[in-house]
């Protein structure tokens, strides 16, 4: 089983590492390529691209100035200790034993758009590079003609003829992969959450969900959709009656 989730905007640089284990991304040269793009443009440019505030758009001018290589803990972080939004906090990965992280390393692909595919344990530096952003890259016109199928090909060679994966990533992400090329069931698990009288995917809490299903297969070593099915974090539960697609089950609460 494979799992794809998405990056987080939010990032953690302080807090102690729990382990100096690290590896190095597989597009690591494909990062820098972007970066060199990224680190040519103004902060008043970066602020038009990526639609951020001025202080934002200084913040990620500043960052695209210090990437360096080679990548070492001195300079980057694991990805699963760097970032910080609602689904790495549904994930907690702090709290993770040396074997589950292991585990994590060959379960867990993170979709980046400065990266391509991120393990857990692959050493990153701050950025930010939002899949949806148009930024060329050469003939390319944006992010996703510039991955292409370089990513849904990755993921192909990591696994074999009809095993799991678990899409846990945005639409914004997940669009960079070709779903019709993947060789594995994509199982698509959705989040609801009862809002004055009506189910409603409630992002905040669908984000952190995703992170607690990753945490829920990890623990439970679920293998198949009626393991995933059985996942109940966060008072969720799955719901038949609402599961319209066999492959999206739906969960409520």
């Amino acid at each position: 089983m494979k799992i794809v989730i998405s990056p987080a905007k939010s990032l953690d640089y302080e807090t102690e590492l729990p382990s100096s284990d690290y590896t190095i991304p597989t597009f690591i040269e494909d990062a820098e390529k972007l970066n060199k793009i990224l680190a040519k443009k103004k902060p008043k440019d970066l602020s038009a691209l990526m639609s951020i505030s001025d202080n934002l758009a200084q913040l990620n001018w500043e960052r695209n100035q210090k990437f360096e290589t080679p990548f070492t803990l001195n300079n980057s972080r694991p990805a699963i200790y760097a970032f910080n939004g609602d689904v790495y906090q549904g994930l907690d990965a702090y709290s993770l034993t040396d074997d589950k992280i292991k585990k994590l390393q060959n379960t867990l692909r993170i979709l980046s758009g400065q990266y391509g595919i991120l393990k857990p344990l692959d050493l990153m530096q701050p950025y930010r590079l939002e899949m949806g952003t148009s930024l060329k890259v050469g003939r390319k016109k944006n992010l996703y003609e510039y991955w292409g199928s370089r990513l849904t090909e990755y993921l192909n060679e990591e696994m074999e003829e009809g095993e799991l994966l678990v899409n846990l990533a945005s639409n914004e992400y997940y669009s960079v992969l070709q779903p019709k090329k993947i060789k594995a069931t994509i199982i698509s698990p959705v989040f609801k959450d009862w809002k004055n009288d009506k189910l409603k995917i409630i992002s905040f809490y669908a984000k952190k969900a995703r992170g607690s299903m990753v945490r829920y297969i990890l623990d439970s070593e679920a293998q198949t959709l009626d393991d995933i099915k059985g996942f109940n974090l966060d008072d969720y539960e799955f719901s038949q009656e609402h599961t319209l697609k066999e492959n999206e089950p739906v969960f409520i609460r």
